[in-house]
């Protein structure tokens, strides 16, 4: 078809409509092809891209799966409180208030308040990371030639910048941020070992605590020791649920967490919300 007239143009991009890219966000959400079986309404039906990234305001109580379909992804993580942004993921206290390094199910995502943003309520990969953060500009350009979020090989924190502006947000606003399903482990004499993906078809789902923005970068960790830049599709595919309540056995499993549930009941009461 030609394209060289706006009104070829123009019907060149009208023919589009329907096509079914690999990696793309699907709207609605409902039209999703093979729903999980568990999963309520479909809120967010995505593939992201290796080297992309994607946000969404969710509402509280809402299950957000991500899946490793390739064994590549690596899905770095931020949250945001979604009406006052000054709340946010704290990576320094979700682990040292639980006394816990390594991200799995049944931990909690704090934020510096104290409060639950999310908790982590199935997990089949066990290769993550809470320790290294995302990739800057200046790295990804000595590893691999340059870190542009347009380039090739786009940094995590440049992507991160995109996603922030579309929500609001500032570059100052980006804490550090936590990585799903590329792993680290920390070695005897404090050193870090990237144990890298447990391999295609894993996943980890969260549980909104709060209505909150979700910021996702799909990179290679900053710990990946290849030389290419290797990221492969992340899957993420969101629908209605409910959110941790007193009697579940997440609220009272330790002592933190039932003080971070605590905390976030009185914060939304007082709010009216629960």
């Amino acid at each position: 078809m030609a394209t060289a007239t706006t009104y070829g143009a123009r019907a060149h991009a009208r023919a589009q409509e329907g096509t079914r890219a690999e990696a793309m966000p699907v709207v609605p959400a409902s039209a999703w092809p093979a729903p999980p079986c568990e999963a309520g309404h479909l809120v967010w039906a995505e593939t992201v891209a290796g080297g992309n990234y994607t946000h969404k305001v969710l509402a509280r109580g809402t299950e957000l799966r991500l899946t490793d379909l390739k064994g590549d992804a690596c899905a770095h993580l931020l949250l945001f409180a979604a009406d006052r942004p000054w709340e946010r993921l704290n990576v320094a206290d979700t682990v040292k208030v639980q006394w816990n390094a390594y991200l799995g199910e049944g931990q909690l995502l704090l934020s510096e308040q104290g409060r639950v943003l999310a908790s982590v309520i199935t997990d089949t990969s066990g290769r993550h990371d809470a320790l290294c953060g995302s990739s800057g500009l200046v790295r990804n350009t000595e590893r691999y030639g340059d870190g542009t979020p347009q380039s090739e090989s786009p940094a995590g924190r440049e992507l991160f910048k995109l996603a922030a502006a579309k929500n609001g947000l500032a570059p100052r606003d980006l804490p550090p941020s936590l990585s799903f399903f590329q792993g680290v482990e920390v070695r005897e004499d404090g050193s870090l070992d990237f144990t890298g993906s447990a391999g295609p078809g894993v996943s980890v789902t969260l549980r909104t605590e709060q209505d909150v923005t979700v910021l996702l970068a799909n990179v290679p960790h900053p710990a990946d020791p290849r030389e290419a830049y290797t990221s492969t599709p992340l899957e993420v595919l969101a629908w209605r649920a409910e959110a941790t309540r007193s009697g579940d056995p997440l609220w009272d499993a330790t002592p933190e967490g039932h003080r971070a549930f605590l905390n976030t009941a009185e914060f939304l009461a007082a709010r009216g919300i629960a």
